[in-house]
């Protein structure tokens, strides 16, 4: 996608309204939502991390006998307890897990819509997405959309 160094182009015949975003402005809104979602993005996948985690651990503790010792790191100290112990604070922080993930999933959904009719509203287009035959045409070679915005990301 684009980086914090993006070219911005717009078609010359352009004029902007009262209350309308400049390429600058609309390239800077464009970079605000992508990091946005980036971050939704990278969050929920170090949370699926985390889930595989506890299944793995809940899964083997599943097969060893209840009395058995184990540890946990609580706090940043390690403490004993048995595996009937742990076993449902494991499961709980697992369940609690995946609610946080299903929630990230929808504000990413949402990010994403947002994104995208950011994108259309302002005809902001990224260096390598296909254009239409006829902008194309129009734009002959120069990577620009010849409608109201034209902003071309790379």
């Amino acid at each position: 996608m684009a980086d914090s160094g993006s070219r911005v182009s717009k078609s010359s015949g352009n004029s902007m309204g009262k209350g309308a975003m400049s390429a600058e402005q609309a390239i800077t809104g464009f970079n605000r939502l992508w990091q946005e979602q980036r971050g939704l993005a990278s969050k929920a996948a170090e949370l699926e991390m985390e889930l595989n985690e506890h299944s793995l651990v809940i899964d083997t503790l599943k097969e060893v006998d209840e009395t058995c010792k184990c540890y946990r790191m609580v706090g940043g100290v390690l403490v004993e307890w048995t595996v009937k112990e742990v076993l449902p604070a494991l499961e709980g922080n697992k369940e609690q897990i995946q609610k946080i993930i299903e929630t990230l999933s929808q504000q990413l959904q949402t990010k994403g819509k947002e994104l995208s009719e950011f994108l259309e509203k302002y005809n902001i287009r990224l260096m390598g997405e296909d254009e239409k035959p006829a902008a194309r045409e129009n734009s002959e070679g120069t990577g620009v959309k010849s409608s109201s915005a034209g902003v071309l990301v790379s």
